[in-house]
């Protein structure tokens, strides 16, 4: 018999409708029920791609004397990560707070059934030793209750002071001091032998290498360029594009490598790994023209469309790490398959540009593709040309023949957030691979979101079938309003600029701050033992320090003081943390650049089909810190500043740097030369 989980929609919370636990989603009823049973409150929170939280279900949860433990003695919840980021931000920093020892998935929390405080906390266990926490806890939650409200009251003063102080920070000199000691961090943590930062388990982290990227550019003009941020960036770029943590086949990344040789995936897919990977392998294309930095965008881009993309426009969330109850399954090769599968020619470069010929490095059975000799460098006899065009042929038929196998399961989930962040990565690539077809593809999820959630001029954050749910956090405001302003960037939509301003104005009105910065949730949500204000960089980058971006480029292009002063608020909220760990806010070191380098804005008004060498030049090489925009001719009613920008015959370029514009230019020519000028 289902229990109060089958009324979901989230594919995680129906994984458990059919436990024998009486579980309940995160609502009151659930939290009523507790208060009336005066019972703790079991919470439970993962999502429906963690692999240690299919093993916690079948081993614990699907377990029916377990079961009757947690029943008797709590009022379960269970809680989806990706639906309700609020509730695991707040038990996430309570556990590390309590334990002294790292998150992750499953989280494992037992509340107090009044204030939802914690009582202990955990991640994954095995089924006797939760059997044994269970009984424990309960019985402590019942003779200690005294020691547990004190406990209580100092983790809810730990969780405020997790927030920096503005004390002192008003008046502070905002200076570039964070990112020359990030840059000298992230040199310390870069592994020099197989690129990346710090060991296993080692994680992609794109904010790290668009960080080098920035840096890089900001000196590639003067007589010292920083080619050794230049050389982390690209040999990382390369090792995981040639590593297990790239789909050799398919296309998009794995989110971690287990090993510090990028050799063996965690297989779960998460559209905002492949979002900000997509984004960073662009821009290393655009820094660099390395082919294969191109090639790695252009497969993650279309594997995202192909295998990501609802019909109706939305992304959908994440490729579960699991098929047929094990992990990688679906991804994995033997030699046989490929014998069966391939022509001689085909088989014999696959097998040796993929090391099949060496052993199985997987569990001593299968094998998990990795370029193990690069395409011009096998020993196969054949022309360069002529093996690529075998592998090319290959891929298709490998391709081709997994998709026959038992899929993943697919969390098809759309999420405002995490789809603001592929909206720009594919705006973003769109633009400097010339690939229209990619902002269509933003363009198509941007609309679905404003048509089906956004309602009453504020967002919901989850869309699952057919119901849009749950109010939405400072990362859907701040990642959505992002992502139409780099859509922008590719095409002149006047409807994005409208809606991005007033996601912008939400942003002020319901999150911000008054001390400097925005917290997570909104003033009038659902009232929690925290309401957390954060400026790291996690798995995902810092919604202040996007927000603050935005607020930034949005601020210069229109004139709005409202937004720069509020950006202005956040950096000095923040300037205590970004003094003191420069590393982990690399989103807003971002912005901390912007403000002390106000954005190169470019806006040419004329025919957009007309102006395809204009847009072709502005959109070339790597530039982070430019705002291009080309406005068609007969728009008339434009915002703020952009009105200034009337137009004139064919074409007319206007190009300034934060207050300061230059004369107007009406050829190509003449905005080379401004441009080149103002590198100078």
């Amino acid at each position: 018999m289902a229990n109060e989980l089958a009324r979901e929609t989230s594919p995680y919370l129906l994984q458990h409708a059919n436990n024998p636990v009486d579980w309940f989603a995160w609502n009151e009823e659930a939290l009523q029920r507790a208060r009336q049973k005066n019972r703790p409150i079991l919470l439970s929170i993962g999502y429906s791609a963690c692999h240690w939280c299919h093993v916690m279900a079948h081993e614990c949860f699907e377990d029916v004397e377990t079961a009757k433990l947690m029943n008797r003695l709590f009022v379960s919840i269970k809680v989806d990560r990706e639906e309700r980021p609020d509730l695991d931000k707040i038990y996430q920093s309570a556990h590390q707070l309590i334990s002294r020892s790292p998150g992750g998935w499953p989280l494992t929390v037992f509340l107090t059934a009044d204030g939802h405080l914690p009582i202990f906390s955990g991640t994954y266990f095995p089924r006797e030793q939760f059997k044994q926490i269970l009984t424990r806890v309960e019985s402590f939650s019942r003779s200690h209750k005294g020691e547990i409200e004190s406990q209580g009251r100092i983790l809810r003063d730990a969780l405020a002071n997790l927030d920096p102080s503005t004390s002192g920070s008003d008046s502070a000199k905002l200076t570039e001091a964070p990112i020359r000691l990030a840059r000298k961090q992230l040199e310390a943590s870069f592994d020099p032998e197989y690129a990346g930062f710090g060991g296993a388990p080692k994680f992609p982290h794109p904010t790290n290498i668009e960080a080098l990227l920035s840096t890089w550019r900001a000196t590639a003009t003067t007589t010292k360029p920083d080619l050794d941020a230049l050389d982390m960036a690209t040999s990382t770029l390369s090792r995981m594009a040639t590593g297990g943590l790239y789909d050799q086949v398919g296309g998009g990344f794995y989110r971690y490598s287990v090993d510090q040789r990028w050799a063996i995936p965690h297989f779960e897919k998460m559209l905002y790994d492949n979002a900000a990977l997509l984004a960073v392998y662009s821009d290393g294309f655009a820094a660099t023209d390395e082919a294969l930095f191109g090639r790695i965008a252009a497969e993650t881009a279309d594997w995202v469309i192909r295998d990501m993309q609802d019909p109706d426009g939305g992304y959908y969330a994440t490729l579960d790490a699991d098929s047929e109850g094990q992990e990688g399954r679906f991804y994995l090769w033997t030699p046989a398959q490929l014998d069966a599968l391939l022509t001689t020619e085909e088989n014999t470069v696959a097998r040796e540009h993929y090391g099949l010929d060496l052993d199985a490095n997987f569990e001593g059975e299968a094998w998990h593709l990795h370029v193990a000799v690069p395409i011009d460098d096998l020993g196969t006899g054949m022309s360069s040309d002529r093996a690529k065009d075998a592998l090319k042929s290959a891929r298709k038929k490998m391709l081709a023949s997994r998709n026959t196998r038992v899929w993943p399961e697919r969390d098809e989930k759309i999420l405002v957030a995490w789809n603001g962040l592929m909206i720009k990565a594919m705006a973003n690539a769109a633009r400097i691979l010339g690939r229209p077809d990619l902002a269509d593809s933003a363009s198509r999820a941007a609309d679905f979101i404003h048509s089906q959630m956004w309602r009453d001029g504020r967002l919901l954050a989850s869309f699952k079938d057919q119901r849009a749910r749950f109010p939405a956090y400072l990362d859907d405001y701040a990642f959505l309003a992002d992502g139409l302003m780099d859509l922008l960037r590719y095409r002149w939509r006047s409807d994005y600029l409208a809606i991005a301003c007033q996601l912008a104005d939400v942003l002020l009105a319901r999150f911000e701050d008054p001390n400097g910065g925005f917290f997570f949730t909104a003033d009038d949500h659902e009232t929690l033992i925290h309401r957390p204000k954060p400026y790291s960089d996690e798995a995902t980058p810092s919604g202040n320090g996007v927000a603050t971006q935005v607020l930034l480029r949005l601020g210069h292009l229109l004139g709005e003081t409202r937004y720069l002063d509020a950006a202005e608020r956040t950096l000095r909220a923040a300037w205590p943390v970004l003094q003191q760990y420069p590393q982990a806010h690399g989103t807003l070191l971002q912005a901390l650049r912007t403000y002390l380098e106000p954005p190169e804005i470019i806006v040419v008004r004329g025919d957009p089909d007309a102006l395809a060498d204009w847009q072709r030049y502005i959109s070339a090489g790597y530039n982070p810190g430019r705002m291009s925009l080309i406005i068609p001719n007969d728009e008339e009613t434009l915002p703020g500043l952009l009105q200034e920008r009337v137009p004139k015959g064919d074409a007319i370029a206007y190009v300034c740097e934060g207050t300061v514009c230059r004369a107007p230019v009406t050829n190509l020519e003449e905005l080379a030369a401004t441009l080149a000028t103002a590198e100078t």
